[in-house]
């Protein structure tokens, strides 16, 4: 379980760049890398880090579901994911 106010800083930074996208758009289609740079470093978009919807886990996250890849054995061996069944040959 990741700790709760790393959770909340992550969903601080993706309102930042959600409150920024238009205005960093425009900045960078007229080339102004000056404004660009007064921006907060926490409205660009590459600071953002995928984590597990459930535990907030930061690593082994599966873009398809949302959620880390121990999740999602769980849920998958649990029958909670349509379509996906544990494979054996």
């Amino acid at each position: 379980m990741a700790k709760e106010s790393m959770k909340a800083r992550e969903i601080k930074r993706q309102k930042l760049v959600a409150k920024y996208a238009d205005k960093r758009a425009e900045l960078k289609a007229a080339g102004d890398y000056e404004a660009l740079q007064k921006l907060p470093k926490n409205a660009s978009p590459v600071r953002l880090h995928n984590r597990c919807q459930i535990t907030g886990r930061p690593k082994g996250y599966m873009r398809q579901f949302g959620v880390s890849r121990i999740n999602f054995r769980e849920m998958a061996l649990a029958g909670l994911i349509p379509g996906v069944k544990k494979a054996s040959w």
